[in-house]
C-alpha cells in the first residue's frame, strides 16, 4: 500500500472539456442502480462529453476491490464512484485520501491522475446537509444507527458533528461497530455499541438506517418494524428505491 497522504491537489478532480470523461460505478449487485442516469443527465447540464458505466463485481468473476480498481485504471477511466460493499475496502488500494475520507476511513469517490489514485468521501457532507434540511429541529439526545460500514461511518461522525449526545451503533458485525465506537470515543463523543435493537430503540430519539438492508438488493428493514414508536424520527440513506420499507412503517406509527 502506498503512503496515504491528505492533501490532495486542486487540479485532482480537473479535465478538458473537450475530453470524453469516462467513468463508473463499483459495486456488488449493482444492476438496478440510478447513479448512471443521474450522473449522465449531470454531465449533460454541464456541457461534458461524460459516459458513466457499471462495474458489477456480482457478475461474472466476482472480482475483488483491488483487481476492479486495476482495471478501471486500466482502461482510461478517469475515476469511479464506490458503492457497498467495497467503501472502506478500497482503502489499501489508494494514494492520496482527501481530509474527509481519511476522518471515516472509507472512500465513495476515486479520481485517477497522473497515474495516482484520489479517495474521496462526499456521504459525510451529503447526509449532515440532507440531515439539516429535512430534520433540522428533531431531538438529538440518543441516535440508534444501523450499520457501520463504510456509509455508517461517514454518517456517524456527522450525526456527531450535528450534535448528537449519545450514539447506538448496531452492526451485523460487532468487531465492525466495535471499531467505529473506538473512533469516536476518541474524539470525545459517547457512544455505545448495541447488540439488542429492542433495548436501543426503546431509549432512541431518532433512527438511521446506513446498512444496506432496504436496497432493491437486500429488500426488508434493518429493525423490526414493531419497535418504532410515534416519538422517533427516521432517516434512511438508501435512495433506491427511494421508499423503503423502513419509511413508510415508521410514518404509519405517527412520523
Amino acid at each position: 500500500m502506498a503512503q496515504i497522504d491528505t492533501q490532495i491537489p486542486a487540479s485532482a478532480g480537473r479535465t478538458g472539456l473537450t475530453d470524453t470523461l469516462k467513468v463508473a460505478l463499483i459495486g456488488h449487485g449493482i444492476q438496478l442502480s440510478r447513479t448512471p442516469e443521474m450522473h449522465r443527465r449531470e454531465g449533460a447540464a454541464q456541457g461534458l462529453s461524460y459516459t458513466y458505466e457499471l462495474r458489477d463485481s456480482a457478475l461474472g468473476a466476482d472480482l475483488t476491490i483491488a483487481q476492479m480498481l486495476d482495471q478501471a485504471q486500466a482502461d482510461g477511466l478517469r475515476g469511479v464512484n464506490i458503492t457497498h460493499p467495497f467503501k472502506q475496502a478500497a482503502l489499501a488500494h489508494l494514494d492520496q485520501l482527501s481530509e474527509a475520507a481519511r476522518a471515516v476511513q472509507a472512500v465513495n469517490t476515486v479520481v485517477f491522475r497522473d497515474g495516482k489514485r484520489f479517495g474521496h468521501n462526499t456521504d459525510y457532507w451529503g447526509f449532515s446537509e440532507a440531515f439539516r434540511r429535512g430534520l433540522p429541529n428533531v431531538p438529538r439526545g440518543t441516535v440508534l444507527l444501523l450499520g457501520a460500514g463504510g456509509a455508517g461511518g461517514a454518517v456517524a461522525h456527522a450525526l456527531c458533528d450535528l450534535g448528537v449526545e449519545t450514539l447506538l451503533i448496531q452492526d451485523v458485525q460487532l468487531e465492525r461497530a466495535e471499531a467505529l465506537a473506538e473512533v469516536l470515543r476518541a474524539r470525545g463523543q459517547t457512544v455505545r455499541v448495541s447488540t439488542e435493537p429492542g433495548t436501543a430503540a426503546a431509549s432512541a430519539d431518532g433512527i438511521v438506517n446506513a446498512s444496506p438492508v432496504g436496497m432493491a438488493s437486500l429488500p426488508g428493514t434493518p429493525i423490526p418494524v414493531d419497535l418504532l414508536e410515534p416519538r422517533h424520527w427516521v432517516a434512511d440513506i438508501i435512495y433506491f428505491p427511494l421508499e423503503t420499507e423502513l419509511l413508510p412503517a415508521a410514518r404509519a406509527r405517527g412520523r
